[in-house]
């Protein structure tokens, strides 16, 4: 397969200025299904994501299935999500797979050619991972990337309460856990930083911390959950990003799909959402 000349970094960027940086997610949620009128089956879980591509491929800089909303329905759930990315690839439309996963050696290889590799059915323009075995372990998801011109996004600050106690360990004097992350995964964009781009292995920040790690040496996409419904807004993104805001993109999920099933209120939603989110 021929891969294109640039990288994710800077396609996402370039997807960005047209169609405003937002990640719009594809959220398959039990409840959400209930709202739009859909049984929680397979058939549900098809019509529910179908209708979402065909809102999102041409008006999203960046779609994010929810791979857990597919897994729970086994089979025939990964059925569904390798005909969303297919369609969604087709449409010329970028794809995160939210995925999170993480682990080491050959496993971690199983995983990168699973989201990345070119042959898979589930590959994906780029994927989220976890560094909790450390950014090292993730190796071979950042080896499959360069190789296929796709990305990463690294979970380093992330929004969840939970997660600050363990993110926010102090490591020496003036760093943490989570700048630790950050700064680790920079060292992978510094090649494409000399050569004037943006590298493809990015971050994952939540827009709600108070006290987000500095992302001046990333020179990659940053990925913000917290936008919206759990409260961040387009003043707290700027603020995280404002080294670099052409790479900064909000997550929005909720309060995009909440205003569901009908396909032309999807597309309203997010236009509305990401000329928040524009120059």
């Amino acid at each position: 397969m021929a891969h294109s000349t640039k990288g994710f970094g800077e396609r996402l960027e370039e997807a960005g200025q047209e169609r405003g940086r937002l990640c719009v997610g594809i959220d398959p949620h039990p409840y959400l299904l209930d709202k739009w009128g859909l049984e929680p089956t397979a058939d549900g879980l098809r019509t529910f994501s179908l209708r979402c591509v065909e809102a999102f491929s041409d008006t999203a800089a960046l779609v994010k299935p929810q791979v857990a909303f597919f897994e729970r329905f086994g089979s025939q759930g990964f059925a569904v999500l390798e005909d969303v990315l297919a369609a969604l690839r087709e449409a010329g439309c970028l794809t995160v797979a939210d995925a999170k996963r993480g682990d080491i050696g050959s496993t971690m290889a199983g995983y990168a050619d699973a989201w990345l590799g070119d042959s898979s059915l589930l590959r994906a323009d780029s994927v989220t991972v976890s560094p909790y075995l450390g950014v090292g372990a993730l190796g071979p998801v950042f080896t499959k990337a360069e190789e296929t011109g796709r990305g990463v996004f690294v979970l380093a600050a992330t929004s969840n309460p939970e997660a600050r106690a363990i993110q926010s360990v102090p490591v020496g004097e003036e760093s943490t856990i989570a700048q630790g992350v950050v700064d680790e995964c920079a060292a992978f964009n510094v090649e494409a930083h000399k050569a004037g781009k943006p590298g493809d292995v990015g971050v994952v920040v939540g827009a709600t911390l108070d006290n987000p790690p500095r992302l001046d040496a990333l020179n990659g996409p940053v990925l913000l959950p917290g936008v919206g419904a759990q409260g961040a807004g387009p003043e707290q993104v700027h603020g995280i990003v404002s080294a670099r805001p052409s790479l900064g993109f909000a997550n929005v999920s909720r309060a995009v799909l909440e205003q569901g099933p009908d396909i032309a209120d999807l597309r309203k939603a997010v236009a509305q959402v990401a000329a928040e989110f524009r120059d």
